[in-house]
């Protein structure tokens, strides 16, 4: 018989609850949990209460009506998939039993447990569950604000940004420039810019082939480095550049007017079209909960992902500090259904579950061309680390048939995300000229992730 103590699973524990004296299951069914934000995070932890508790009340709110993912907008922008193939509704999580309502996060009170709304609404809450996203941080960077975005668009959040660098790259001419401004970790998706890139190029070989494509980043080493560059060069040749930060490469001031950027060194670049990533922090509402720290990101315990700073507040993907797991759609995922099981096993006087973590980021080179890196996470000591030996990249070595079968598993886990969250897949369409949307701008993840 082994010596390892024994860790009861999730399905056994929660399991457990059927079993459970009237007064704990009367308690239980008397419970609100609120969770804000309806994209990765939030909504699996919406799905997965339901499944894990079906007994407790579960309210979303979030303020789109559809969810547009960044995961496969840089697709969008190449032309390789239609708009409205990403977008995603509420009606499976209302069919699971989950209470949606379409309005904004305006402010918490902690003392008192209620969550206003845009509306005038308050809502009680036993649990309380962030996944806000990101805001950007529109004072770090000169000359950047909300006005300097409708010129030079960021287009980190999906929705009317992404359509309007999608309008920009059509309307300019063959032979022009198209410059981003990438800034230093952390911010949301980390291979999105590079995959951006990708995506850019492509469009520009098959529409407007003596175009370029320059990369400003404000770091030395960036995520699959090695694979992208390989990949630019093989379907690219030397459309795209990238400056490093020791190469003069940081952006520190942006003329959206003149789409110009001056970098560190004084270096002023002059764009066709420019896109500028600015630095970010957690979205709003995580702050006025309480929540941040002053990195401006939420600190969390990597136990369950509640709050190291407000007990029964949970946070979830892009908002949070969980290195080593990066700022991904699947990692927003795989947190929102830990948090799920642990607020599940809370209220119904169970013991806590014992988490495990998971990540795969696919990026897209070009149409047939995929590469990906995977990481395996568990809670230690209070913190998330990676065990030795797990997880991996893509081998720089691999074939053409490899790379193709990484773009088919790349789509494959973009509709399997999409159902195991929404309820539905997202749909492959063919490549359309229309994008157009009325619906709202939900934060997202820029790259396939």
């Amino acid at each position: 018989m082994s010596g390892r103590p024994h860790h009861p699973t999730r399905r056994a524990v929660l399991a457990g609850a059927l079993a459970l004296p009237g007064l704990v299951q009367a308690r239980a069914a008397a419970a609100h949990v609120v969770v804000v934000g309806g994209g990765f995070g939030g909504a699996t932890a919406a799905r997965y209460l339901r499944r894990h508790a079906p007994g407790v009340r579960v309210t979303l709110v979030e303020p789109a009506g559809r969810f547009y993912t960044c995961p496969f907008s840089n697709l969008v922008l190449a032309g390789l998939r239609r708009w409205d193939s990403i977008g995603h509704g509420y009606a499976g999580l209302r069919a699971a039993g989950v209470e949606v309502i379409h309005a904004r996060a305006q402010d918490v009170d902690t003392g008192a447990r209620t969550l206003r709304l845009s509306t005038g609404q308050q809502l009680r809450w036993d649990r309380l569950v962030l996944s806000p996203g990101v805001d950007m941080r529109w004072d770090a960077l000169e000359g950047y604000d909300r006005a300097a975005a409708e010129r030079a668009p960021h287009a980190w959040k999906a929705g009317a940004q992404t359509l309007l660098l999608h309008r920009q790259l059509q309307a300019m001419e063959d032979g022009g420039t198209f410059v981003m401004a990438i800034p230093d970790n952390p911010f949301r998706c980390p291979p999105g810019p590079y995959e951006r890139a990708a995506m850019v190029a492509h469009y520009f070989k098959q529409h407007k082939p003596r175009s370029k494509v320059l990369l400003l980043d404000a770091k030395d080493s960036f995520s699959k480095q090695a694979l992208f560059q390989q990949g630019w060069k093989a379907l690219y040749g030397d459309m795209i550049e990238w400056v490093g930060q020791k190469d003069d490469g940081q952006v520190m001031r942006v003329d959206a007017a003149r789409l110009e950027v001056e970098t560190a060194f004084g270096t002023r670049h002059q764009a066709d079209v420019l896109n500028v990533i600015p630095p970010q922090k957690a979205g709003r509402i995580a702050e006025r909960a309480g929540v941040t720290d002053a990195s401006g990101w939420v600190p969390v315990k990597a136990e369950s992902f509640e709050s190291r700073q407000v007990p029964g507040i949970y946070a979830l993907g892009d908002a949070t500090i969980a290195a080593p797991m990066p700022k991904s759609g699947f990692a927003a995922n795989t947190q929102g259904k830990v948090a799920a099981a642990a607020i599940a096993a809370d209220l119904l006087g169970l013991p806590a579950p014992v988490p495990s973590y998971a990540n795969t980021c696919y990026s897209l080179v070009g149409p047939g061309y995929g590469i990906s890196v995977a990481g395996v996470y568990r809670a230690e000591g209070g913190k998330l680390v990676e065990p030795a030996g797990s997880g991996g990249v893509s081998p720089l070595e691999a074939d053409a048939a490899y790379r193709a079968a990484e773009a088919r598993h790349a789509q494959a886990w973009y509709a399997a995300i999409s159902a195991d969250i929404w309820g539905a897949p997202g749909s492959p369409h063919p490549p359309s000229s229309r994008s157009s949307s009325k619906e709202g701008t939900p934060p997202c993840n820029a790259a396939i992730s």
